[in-house]
């Protein structure tokens, strides 16, 4: 083992970051080698810097003209240069920030400052390679997507294990959560939890997701527990009723046998889908400022040894996006567009209630809503759609997605007449 990586995991010995890494976690380091030397030489050297792998004139990067003249408010170093690995620190803080002010339940728990990764997904995939190994078992609900299975099971050999999702009266199934969460076998538990879910558009009540928060801390007396939460959907709740905070605020602080690791982003938050901008940030309550600095170490190593770093003109965008006057007022806007396209299809649902070969799943929340497929294949309506002009996602041959997120508010109805009729053609 590398001596970076053993200072590392002695600094941390005992704890229950010691006991939670995966194999690969406790390998990986943040080498003192060309990026850290050329941050120093950023720093002080005043006079030549040889040190980074970018062309630059008289001290500025090099940006061709044509480039430069289409983003004229952005300098060359804010469009063009590497950004550092964990991300721009200005834009760093500013996350922060904004989790703070999101969930005010956090109150003042200490956790990292979040780390800067190119999109969701590598977030995601970045916390699988320091927290999950071969044998170990990821509780997911029986509605999740599918990427997952791609990112634990394929990549890191971990087994998969799911509770049902919905209840027969239509709640989240926290029975089933519960008894899945209790009889898991492995000294270590990994969950991931994604609200508002994708692909059901759902997310929990104030009940629902105090007892989640209850079963997990119970748990956590009698094992080491790591729950991912990817929040990407984060913010689009449409219902009075629904829990508005990530549960990172909770359970950040819930337990010492508990690591939340919070993935999230401004793919869906910020309308910047194709930016690329992800974070990743750890909390519990038993890590102190040192476990943090090693694992964002760690995670900065697992960056540095797969994708480098993350976009810098679309960092540098961002901060502009997110210190803006205009942008609460513009995003609410936006945000009122979904919330329109959802209430117009509760109306439309509300008149095919009791439809008998489509069966609304529960959604409050988020891009989707899903039917079960009751007597007709889920692909086989998918087929007939598509020729039709219509394109859905059909789900192990029993339930459709719908993004409503992509259709406009007035051509909703048309639609759903067509995904009920071929429905019933089948």
């Amino acid at each position: 083992m590398n001596p970076i990586a053993r200072e590392l995991n002695d600094t941390i010995k005992g704890t229950l970051l010691d006991r939670v890494l995966s194999d690969f976690g406790r390998k990986i380091f943040f080498p003192r080698g060309i990026v850290a030397q050329t941050t120093e030489a950023t720093e002080r050297a005043h006079r030549f810097n040889a040190t980074v792998g970018m062309a630059s004139r008289e001290g500025r990067p090099i940006i061709l003209p044509s480039l430069s003249r289409v983003i004229p408010d952005l300098s060359p170093d804010e469009a063009v240069s590497y950004a550092p690995t964990a991300g721009v620190p200005e834009l760093r803080r500013i996350w922060r920030d904004e989790i703070r002010k999101k969930n005010p339940t956090v109150g003042d728990a200490a956790f990292s400052l979040p780390a800067v990764v190119p999109g969701l997904t590598s977030g995601l995939s970045l916390a699988a390679d320091l927290f999950f190994d071969v044998g170990n078992t990821l509780i997911l609900p029986d509605m999740f997507w599918g990427n997952y299975r791609l990112i634990a099971d394929e990549r890191h050999g971990t087994k998969i294990a799911t509770f049902r999702f919905f209840s027969a009266t239509g709640e989240l199934d926290l029975d089933a959560f519960a008894e899945t969460v209790r009889t898991a076998t492995g000294s270590k538990l990994l969950l991931l939890l994604n609200f508002p879910n994708n692909p059901t558009g759902y997310s929990p009540n104030f009940s629902e997701a105090e007892r989640i928060v209850t079963i997990l801390t119970a748990e956590a007396e009698h094992r080491d527990i790591v729950v991912v939460l990817d929040d990407a959907y984060y913010g689009l709740f449409y219902e009075r009723n629904t829990y508005t905070e990530s549960l990172f605020a909770p359970l950040c602080r819930a337990h010492k046998n508990l690591l939340a690791i919070k993935v999230d982003g401004t793919t869906k938050e910020e309308f910047t889908w194709g930016f690329r901008i992800g974070f990743v940030t750890f909390g519990g309550a038993s890590i102190d400022a040192t476990g943090y600095d090693v694992l964002v170490k760690k995670l900065m190593g697992a960056i540095r040894s797969s994708v480098s770093n993350s976009s810098r003109i679309a960092q540098s965008l961002l901060i502009r996006l997110l210190t803006s006057a205009e942008h609460e007022a513009e995003k609410k806007h936006e945000f009122e567009t979904l919330k329109t396209r959802y209430r117009k299809i509760k109306e439309i649902l509300a008149s095919r209630a009791d439809h008998p070969r489509l069966h609304a799943l529960p959604f409050n929340s988020g891009y989707f809503m899903s039917f079960r497929c009751d007597g007709i294949s889920a692909e086989a309506l998918r087929i007939a759609l598509l020729d039709s002009g219509i394109g859905v996602i059909s789900i192990d041959d029993v339930f459709i997605r719908i993004a409503f997120s992509g259709v406009d508010t007035e051509r909703l109805p048309e639609l759903f007449d067509e995904i009920f009729h071929h429905a019933e053609a089948l």
